[in-house]
């Protein structure tokens, strides 16, 4: 019975995760080349920008993380814009049985993981109610997005303490 106990103890704690809630906190679709009234057959590029952001909230173990999207799209070989959307979706997890400094990853992480199947829905509707074929997202692959912004703060800081010097 002790070794059972022992075995109990050296096991890491089970992680939980559940989405109590996801919504849009706000969502801005200015469709640039209907209000000009221009029309026709334009093939578009499209840039996305992802930001992500993550934040405590009052309730014990509950996190609000916010998945941003920044899409223009512009007419291939020209300026001129067909649409900007901005999206600020968020979503609502009770996390438990994360250790504390592995935290931030998995809120930035998985987190966002969860959210993405449903944010792409919104995203390929929007723009298809737009009057433009619907923008099927690719993938985001969070991870590499988390080490980035880490390689990006960690060079700011190093940026920092070299002009200080």
């Amino acid at each position: 019975m002790a070794e059972t106990d022992a075995a109990a103890a050296q096991q890491p704690p089970q992680i939980q995760m559940r989405v109590l809630g996801q919504f849009i906190r706000d969502m801005s679709f200015e469709n640039v080349m209907a209000q000009r009234g221009a029309s026709g057959d334009v093939q578009p590029d499209v840039n996305v920008q992802v930001n992500l952001d993550a934040k405590k909230r009052s309730t014990e173990n509950q996190y609000e993380v916010a998945i941003k999207l920044n899409i223009t799209s512009k007419a291939k070989g020209m300026d001129d814009v067909l649409f900007v959307f901005e999206i600020d979706y968020c979503g609502i997890f009770h996390v438990e049985g994360v250790p504390n400094e592995q935290l931030h990853p998995f809120l930035l992480i998985e987190c966002p993981r969860m959210l993405f199947p449903f944010l792409r829905r919104i995203v390929s509707d929007i723009t298809r109610d737009g009057g433009y074929p619907p923008l099927n997202l690719d993938n985001i692959d969070f991870m590499a997005l988390y080490r980035s912004e880490l390689a990006r703060q960690q060079a700011a800081a190093q940026g920092e303490q070299k002009a200080d010097a």
